[in-house]
């Protein structure tokens, strides 16, 4: 079913590749020959917690999002370890408590899930591991479908992890009567989309090639797109072991903008049209301190832009797909110019299964 291993080729980049014939594998999986999506689920859920750590933090904070956006239900995002130290959690009725782990076995996240469990909440866990220690702790359960993930950077495992809780929050907001025909229609698409976007490699490499000879990025973005740029950011300094921070471009304007003194560029990400707002922070950014700006997403003209990698696309939800497949391929194209083994990355260990 998967994509052929290349050995010529890191795995990280082969697993960037596995990505559009997995999550086309996982549709299938997940959704019935009638659009009904076929996770087992408490029925009386009014608001959302999602834990987890590193990259599956991420997908928890782009999901927290689409739970308010699609679903109309309250969600917050929390790390595992941040979650831990909380003297105090919630623990109504009506809660669900979602754990996302590649391994199922990741220390934090099983320690955060047991403790959720002395407060008596129901439990979820999304991971790429039947029988693993969280799928055995938890009472409901999703299979990401990912296959076998060698490289310590997430990459496939992240996009389905995406992609299963993109299908909760479809499966929440029909159980509300919210028609979800749209969502699904668009979603089926997304294998064939994520193939056009690897065909953006050589733009990309071009990006890679400008970007790879500073010591400190900066990635900003807005609303949902703020966890994709949280994304890139933990993909580029976990292979390259370049400083980049991320932050959402509005609150970058209060103090922190004062970094872009020591000139290095400013990359904006976006799975929508550049805002009145964003377009007037980056002006403003760029007439105080003339950074090279780059954008990931929908540029504008109003922006001037030293780069722009976008790929046509109509739904906001594939497009955020398509752009973690961007930032991926960026931050193995900037390790391999700066010679890093992008597959044991220096100090970082992995679970794999």
């Amino acid at each position: 079913m998967f994509f052929e291993k290349n050995e010529e080729k890191s795995s990280m980049e082969q697993e960037i590749f596995e990505q559009a014939e997995i999550l086309e594998h996982l549709l299938n999986t997940h959704i019935n020959d009638n659009n009904y999506i076929l996770f087992d689920v408490p029925t009386d859920i009014q608001k959302v917690v999602l834990v987890a750590s590193g990259s599956s933090y991420h997908c928890a904070r782009y999901a927290a999002d689409l739970f308010g956006n699609i679903a109309d239900i309250e969600a917050r995002a929390m790390y595992s370890s941040e979650f831990l130290l909380k003297s105090a959690v919630p623990h109504d009725n009506d809660i669900l408590y979602v754990f996302i782990t590649q391994s199922g076995e990741t220390t934090d996240t099983n320690k955060a899930l047991n403790r959720a469990k002395e407060f008596g909440v129901r439990t979820l866990c999304i991971t790429n591991k039947k029988g693993s220690t969280i799928w055995q702790s938890s009472d409901f359960q999703i299979d990401c479908h990912a296959g076998e993930e060698k490289s310590i950077a997430a990459t496939k495992s992240l996009t389905t992890q995406m992609l299963c809780c993109t299908l909760l929050v479809l499966k929440y907001a029909a159980i509300k009567d919210i028609d979800i025909t749209d969502y699904i229609i668009q979603l089926k698409t997304l294998p064939e989309i994520i193939k056009k976007t690897y065909e953006l490699q050589p733009e990309i490499n071009k990006m890679a090639k400008f970007l790879h000879k500073f010591k400190n990025l900066v990635i900003t973005a807005d609303g949902i797109s703020y966890a994709l740029a949280k994304e890139a950011s933990l993909k580029i300094k976990e292979t390259s072991y370049i400083n980049v921070i991320a932050m959402i471009l509005g609150e970058f304007m209060h103090g922190h903008v004062a970094v872009l003194n020591n000139k290095f560029p400013l990359i904006y990400i976006t799975e929508g049209d550049l805002s009145y707002t964003a377009i007037k922070n980056l002006n403003k950014i760029k007439e105080d301190y003339n950074p090279s700006i780059c954008i990931i997403g929908n540029s504008n003209e109003k922006v001037e832009t030293e780069y722009n990698i976008n790929i046509d696309c109509e739904s906001e939800i594939v497009k955020s797909f398509c752009i973690i497949v961007i930032s991926q391929l960026l931050a193995l194209e900037i390790a391999k110019l700066l010679g890093r083994n992008v597959d044991k990355p220096k100090g970082l260990h992995k679970v794999v299964v």
